[in-house]
């Protein structure tokens, strides 16, 4: 246990130094620049001259989870081999740290505990505690994790830290502790710790890089561009500055410096270069739509590794197809990237694009609304959730596919914190015209309750009404016909239209439904004075009422009628021929 110690502790000095790097800390710095092949390189040899070499085995794990493939495919090659490791290094303490880094990976949270306090027990001293180097280990795996207890790895790392205060590791992972912990967004602790490390080490190139992700989440975005230039300064061939200094320039549409820090990151890579590098290329080719370079590119990254290209590739392959108009080529590609991707790295995009493509070949309105809806719980922006659903409703909408764009429409009002009134406008004719007049109706009246000075809401509750039950005239649609017409009454000229509907359908009901010839000549006559171009059709029609005698009254409820349902569109216009006039009132 002493000669492991020992070991790690001198690979960290050596880091920190600034010495020439061997072994361990070559390893070690080909990890934190992202040249992984090189990495196993480094401990593939050292295993070769001692099969248990408890560091290099530990780290060979750890370039296995910061490979290229898919987390599935880490998580398995790494624990395969920590776990032969705890037959043949007598469970070690640092292959015990190994293995609970899996089991966080695995959401193994009790395992992975387990684990870690018995590295920590196996290498307790009596008088100085817990082993920094374990400690800092363990603040490893727990920063590395998406369920771990980040205040642990902070208390553990700082302990770590006094013990060891030149340990650039050791600070390099409690800033990033910090930062898991939201102890750093805002700079603060995670400032003070890389800094710390670029103190023991001015040339320590990983802590410039992770001062430039810090103020990425903070998007100063000048500051981000300024470190990335800080860790190429002290290492030409930090893999990982330029490849974010690729992306940095991509996103800013800066294509021929994308492009030459682009050929610098497959300099820095070395040996690691791989035909994968060519997908880089494709983005360039795809961003300046040319989609037939951009396929051309993909493709030769396909055809090179066959099964083995990643799912990215087929991603973009996917999206140049279709953008190039070749539907057949853009789903089958598209089918293997959900084929292929680990599902915890899905975008939004991903799903948009799926749903395009399953409306051009044959997929139903449900798969086609799945996959937008899970594509908007992907979005982690609540603005571009909303925006991403928007689309999905568009597109409904133009499917005529009502109803569906209606479920849309009422999952953006509850991710709104204030919905406007144009939202509940939609989603009333959404299901309007769906015919779900029920919840169109229900639409409406909030539309009505929240915005009680404007006309949607009396306007579009008292048409639903007019269409859910003609036998709940009385208890359903007159009064939401008088609302409408009490408040149409304040602008008659702006709301003619529904004054003439509303007084209209509320002479013709107490006319020939409720038998109330007073009401009903209120109502004609409140009909005529809004409507001039039928003043004297609807006159006869009084006359007509006016004549005839009162209805002998049998009852309070009125009786049922068997009549044709409504029509699905709200009545705009009022009637215009005498003769009509004439036969919907002056029925005896």
């Amino acid at each position: 246990m002493k000669k492991t110690t020992f070991t790690i502790a001198t690979a960290f000095l050596l880091i920190a130094g600034g010495l020439k790097a061997q072994s361990i800390p070559e390893g070690m710095n080909h990890l934190y620049a992202g040249r992984i092949k090189s990495a196993q390189t480094v401990f593939e040899k050292m295993l070769a001259a001692n099969p248990n070499n408890i560091e290099a085995l530990y780290w060979m794990g750890q370039s296995y989870l910061e490979s290229d493939e898919i987390m599935s495919a880490r998580i398995a090659a790494a624990k395969q081999l920590y776990e032969k490791a705890m037959h043949t290094t007598n469970s070690a303490p640092l292959i015990q740290v190994g293995l609970g880094h899996i089991d966080l990976l695995e959401k193994k949270v009790s395992e992975a505990r387990q684990h870690f306090e018995t590295a920590l027990t196996m290498t307790r001293h009596n008088k100085k505690g817990d082993n920094p180097e374990i400690e800092t280990t363990i603040g490893r795996a727990i920063v590395d994790s998406k369920d771990g207890d980040y205040s642990y790895a902070v208390r553990l790392l700082e302990d770590a830290s006094v013990k060891d205060p030149k340990n650039t590791e050791t600070l390099l992972q409690l800033g990033n502790a910090y930062r898991k912990a939201g102890e750093g967004k805002g700079g603060g602790p995670a400032y003070t710790a890389y800094n710390k490390a670029l103190q023991v080490n001015p040339n320590f190139a990983p802590a410039s890089f992770r001062l430039s992700k810090l103020f990425e989440s903070q998007k100063n975005w000048e500051l981000v561009l300024q470190y990335l230039n800080d860790a190429v300064t002290k290492d030409p061939n930090f893999t990982n500055a330029y490849y974010e200094l690729f992306y940095y320039y991509f996103f800013r549409q800066k294509y021929a410096e994308a492009q030459a820090q682009l050929e610098k990151y497959i300099r820095s890579k070395g040996t690691d270069e791989d035909v994968q590098d060519q997908y880089l290329y494709a983005q360039l080719c795809w961003a300046q739509k040319d989609f037939v370079c951009a396929i051309g590119k993909g493709e030769s990254v396909v055809s090179a590794l066959g099964d083995k290209t990643k799912p990215k590739v087929y991603r973009l392959l996917a999206d140049a197809y279709f953008q190039n108009g070749d539907i057949a080529n853009a789903k089958k590609y598209s089918d293997l990237f959900f084929l292929k991707k680990n599902p915890e790295d899905y975008s939004s995009y991903d799903y948009e694009l799926r749903a395009k493509l399953l409306t051009k070949t044959g997929g139903t309105p449900d798969e086609i609304f799945n996959n937008y809806v899970e594509g908007a719980r992907l979005d982690t922006v609540l603005s571009s959730r909303i925006e991403f659903l928007d689309k999905a409703a568009n597109y409904f909408k133009e499917q005529k596919l009502r109803e569906k764009e209606a479920q849309i429409l009422q999952k953006i009002i509850e991710l709104k914190a204030k919905p406007t009134i144009n939202d509940y406008f939609d989603l009333t004719t959404a299901y309007y015209f769906g015919q779900d007049y029920a919840k169109s109706r229900e639409a409406a009246i909030i539309m009505r309750d929240k915005w009680p000075t404007q006309i949607y809401g009396y306007d579009w509750v008292y048409n639903n009404s007019r269409l859910i039950d003609t036998l709940k005239k009385d208890s359903i649609a007159v009064p939401d016909a008088i609302k409408l017409y009490d408040f149409a009454v304040t602008d008659t000229i702006k709301y003619k239209k529904q004054i003439v509907s509303a007084a209209s359908f509320l002479a013709i009901y107490y006319a020939n439904d409720a038998k109330d010839k007073t009401k009903a000549i209120e109502y004609l006559k409140k009909w005529q004075s809004a409507d001039a171009e039928n003043y004297d059709n609807i006159q006869k029609n009084i006359d007509i009422l006016e004549k005839s005698p009162v209805p002998k009254q049998t009852g309070t409820k009125p009786p049922a009628k068997t009549t044709k349902p409504p029509a699905t569109k709200p009545v705009s216009k009022a009637v215009k021929s005498s003769s009509k006039s004439k036969q919907i009132i002056a029925k005896k």
